[in-house]
């Protein structure tokens, strides 16, 4: 990464944080860009899991602040740099239940299959 674009990144680097419904822009703050920089030095996407403790709060922490670019960002206007990438999982939530969907499904068919025989 040349200089100039590590002063741009400082300046008015963003960070793109992939969730189920698509990407989102976050706008950290000055010092919180100059962390981010330090965490992406080696790989430009990161998932969620991989980041420790303090780093996914704080980038939770953005998201829930609701500190989002304009969406000309994800018009593919790329009005500022992007610091890096995180990949979000859904909530654990929603992944428990869409496994237990087809798995009521499957279920539901048995007992069906089982009613049947009888």
């Amino acid at each position: 990464m040349g200089l100039g674009m590590l002063i741009e990144k400082l300046a008015a680097g963003v960070v793109k944080v992939q969730t189920p419904i698509g990407p989102r822009y976050v706008m950290p703050s000055f010092l919180q860009r100059v962390y981010l920089l330090w965490m992406f030095r080696n790989f430009p996407i990161l998932p969620h899991a991989v980041l420790n403790g303090r780093q996914q709060r704080m980038i939770d922490r953005m998201c829930s602040e609701q500190r989002f670019a304009s969406m000309a960002y994800a018009d593919g206007m790329d009005e500022a740099p992007v610091i890096g990438t995180v990949e979000r999982r859904p909530p654990i939530g929603a992944e428990q239940l869409s496994e237990r969907r087809p798995a009521t499904a499957a279920g539901r068919s048995m007992a069906a299959e089982a009613r049947q025989r009888s």
